[in-house]
């Protein structure tokens, strides 16, 4: 894993989604974690918004974000839990267009680093939908931060080698007639 000085870095931009029925603008510690990490990057705020842990709210805002041109990748962090208000996941991971397997599997090796096997309590996943790439966290500011540093600053940078996911986002809905 190297970075290619040779290319340049390309911003992308990403839509924020806290999930809670308790969080405030005031106190939305997650989502303000994601959006110092991703303008220091670089990359450009598109959107940010809360919503309640209601299926048709969380799914309502990522499908309309996904649907937005000026919006290349969409951050939830909360409801991946095991309460009976945790439906993050049971509301995003059916619209998938494609699954993304490895996310949940890296988020959890790192994640493991960390908390130990309470990252099992985590239902982390990701996906694309609409030609937008889809990340569902938890609600922490650690989870975010560990999903951010260890997977997401890549894999949002053009220059990251061998692979990442900017140099594909182009090629996303090219399955699509036209």
């Amino acid at each position: 894993m190297t970075i290619d000085t040779a290319r340049s870095f390309v911003p992308v931009s990403i839509a924020v989604l806290t999930v809670s029925d308790t969080r405030t603008p005031d106190t939305d510690t997650s989502g303000d974690t994601l959006v110092a990490r991703l303008t220091e990057a670089g990359h450009t705020l598109a959107a940010r918004g809360i919503v309640p842990d209601d299926r048709d709210a969380i799914a309502g805002q990522v499908t309309a974000w996904s649907l937005d041109p000026g919006i290349d990748v969409v951050i939830t962090t909360g409801g991946t839990g095991f309460t009976g208000r945790d439906v993050t996941p049971e509301a995003l991971e059916p619209l998938f267009d494609k699954r993304m397997d490895g996310f949940s599997a890296i988020f959890h090796r790192i994640s493991y680093e960390k908390i130990g096997t309470s990252t099992i309590q985590s239902r982390a996943t990701g996906g694309v939908l609409n030609a937008t790439f889809i990340f569902v966290l938890p609600g922490s500011p650690g989870a975010c931060r560990d999903a951010w540093d260890g997977i997401l600053s890549q894999q949002l940078d053009l220059r990251h080698r061998p692979c990442n996911f900017v140099e594909i986002m182009p090629r996303l809905d090219e399955h699509l007639k036209r």
